[in-house]
């Protein structure tokens, strides 16, 4: 028995070492852009701006100018010694006897439930009705591992291996809003703070965004609008051409990096932040949010909650980074009045084991309270039933009384106002919203498609990128009546390449080798559009050239 549970630890270990490696490996790749998304480097942290969505443009059109700000605990954060269970204190010691949290180290909620003393700075927030905490927050059958349950916390689909690529914010690109890609809005609408293998606001074809690698960068676009030259280069060879390509490229990442900076510098910080990740991202977000920049939803990242060993120190420096960090913001806000109109969410991929391990620590587990924050709350206290502690899954875990979406739901619905169908859509299905608090006074505003044709439906045709096995690129169309297309090349700056097809055409199935349709034109390697219109309207697709 002993040899088989110690070779079981080893298992258990390296298939926990092989899943980091492989999320590492992941976030890579999508930092590269390899994943179609891009970053940007702001007072010393990572940023990056979310491509135009019907939801995105739904949270434009709504009649209302509430922002929300996703805290991300990155690695599962152990709720129970969170919010503590008080009200059963003897059961909650008993299982884990070397990191439970002392009475006297407790700082009371009400008379069910505390907070650990080291979180402190929230305790004034809750006296002042700026804080709910939402109970066993989950969903049924939790995945257990980190890459597959952010994946399912980002697509809001419990199916893992379903539409592994589209966000709860990126859902709509197909179905709504096809022609996104050539008509980006004025101002981001989502801006994500690290984090950048997280796919809330991807989709399977892109997800557009800005990159540079520090804040001089930042400056120098800011002052010329672009960072690389492209009028020194000697196009007459592929060199050239290729540099031309890749400058371009980099430079059209940019596009909402100019009125970043110019809502970053038109306000300051008036608390002083502590000097930790999280502290320095809220303060760029209060920078943002107080130069009214107009983004609607924002996404700051927490990383290393993933506590197997040692966790009574690094949760205590963790979530007392955290505590200090949310006051200051909200204080900060406070000062132009901005507090009222923002809405903090706390969210993890799942909770931690109810008993703790060997290792003064405890393992991946299933459901976890949410904390919300901000005045728009009316008042503290506690939403949903706490999971029963007497109760446990098979694998000894808390079990999930409040379903995660039910939270998306909400501050879809009730704090961003969109209409029901769009947060029905997102969400793949109906789900409860929960009583936090607020609710939009006025009727969501429905948004229309960006290029929508009056009196026709935009229909009649469809089309794919095909890959032959070399990787050779070509454009599949389906005419379901006979009609007028014209199919156009741009580069990714939105430059006009060429033509691939512009003529009458029956009823019936195409495909278009770009090589051969571009006879004039030499393709560098790298990422272009292409882009259908007829008369019944039009979509665009990214394609990719070897």
């Amino acid at each position: 028995m002993y040899h088989r549970t110690i070779a079981k630890k080893h298992k258990d270990a390296h298939s926990h070492d092989h899943e980091h490696k492989v999320w590492s490996r992941r976030s890579f790749l999508q930092a590269l852009g390899i994943g179609s998304t891009g970053s940007l480097m702001l007072a010393g942290s990572q940023l990056s701006a979310s491509s135009v969505s019907p939801l995105a443009m739904a949270l434009n059109k709504s009649d209302n100018d509430n922002i929300l700000v996703l805290i991300r605990l990155s690695g599962g954060n152990d709720g129970l010694n969170t919010i503590v269970p008080v009200y059963d204190f003897d059961t909650y010691a008993g299982a884990r006897p070397s990191i439970y949290h002392k009475q006297r180290d407790l700082i009371t909620l009400d008379n069910d439930f505390a907070m650990p003393n080291y979180m402190q700075p929230l305790e004034s927030m809750w006296g002042d009705g700026m804080m709910k905490v939402v109970h066993g927050v989950g969903y049924e059958g939790q995945n257990l591992s980190h890459f597959k349950s952010s994946d399912i916390w980002a697509t809001a689909n419990t199916n893992y291996g379903d539409a592994l690529n589209q966000g709860w914010f990126g859902k709509y690109f197909k179905e709504n809003y096809q022609d996104f890609l050539l008509a980006p809005p004025e101002n981001p609408l989502a801006i994500q703070i690290g984090s950048v293998g997280n796919l809330i606001f991807s989709d399977e074809d892109a997800q557009f965004a800005f990159l540079v690698s520090n804040p001089g960068q930042l400056e120098s676009i800011a002052k010329n609008g672009t960072q690389f030259n492209v009028n020194d280069l000697d196009l007459s060879c592929k060199s050239g051409q290729q540099q031309e390509f890749l400058r371009a490229t980099s430079n059209s990442t940019y596009i909402y990096s100019g009125v970043i900076s110019d809502a970053y510098k038109a306000t300051s910080n008036r608390v002083e932040y502590s000097d930790n990740k999280i502290a320095d991202q809220l303060a760029i977000i209060a920078r943002l949010i107080k130069g009214n920049l107009g983004t609607k939803v924002f996404m700051v990242t927490l990383n290393g909650f993933d506590t197997h060993a040692n966790q009574p120190e690094r949760h205590m420096e963790l979530m007392g980074d955290l505590s200090k960090a949310v006051k200051d913001f909200y204080t900060d806000l406070e000062e132009t009045g901005h507090h009222e109109k923002v809405l903090g969410m706390t969210f993890s991929e799942f909770g931690r084991r109810f008993f703790e391990n060997g290792s003064n620590g405890t393992d991946h587990g299933a459901a976890s309270p949410t904390m919300f924050f901000g005045p728009a709350l009316n008042g503290n206290g506690f939403v949903g039933e706490h999971p029963d502690i007497d109760n446990l899954d098979r694998n000894k875990n808390l079990q999930s009384t409040t379903d995660f979406r039910s939270l998306y739901a909400s501050v879809l619905s009730q704090w961003l106002c969109i209409d029901q169908p769009s947060v029905d859509s997102a969400l793949s299905g109906s789900f409860d919203t929960l009583d936090l608090g607020f609710s939009c006074g006025a009727e969501a505003v429905v948004p229309t498609p960006i290029e929508e044709v009056p009196g026709e439906a935009q229909d009649g045709f469809s089309h794919m990128a095909l890959y032959s096995a070399e990787g050779k690129p070509s454009i599949a169309l389906n005419v379901d009546k006979a009609q007028h297309v014209d199919i156009q090349l741009y580069n990714i700056i939105g430059q006009r390449v060429g033509t691939i097809k512009n003529s009458f055409m029956t009823e019936g199935s195409y495909t278009f080798d770009i090589d051969e349709s571009l006879l004039d034109e030499t393709l560098t390697a790298g990422e272009y559009i292409y882009r259908v219109t007829t008369a019944a309207g039009a979509s665009s697709k990214i394609i990719l050239v070897k």
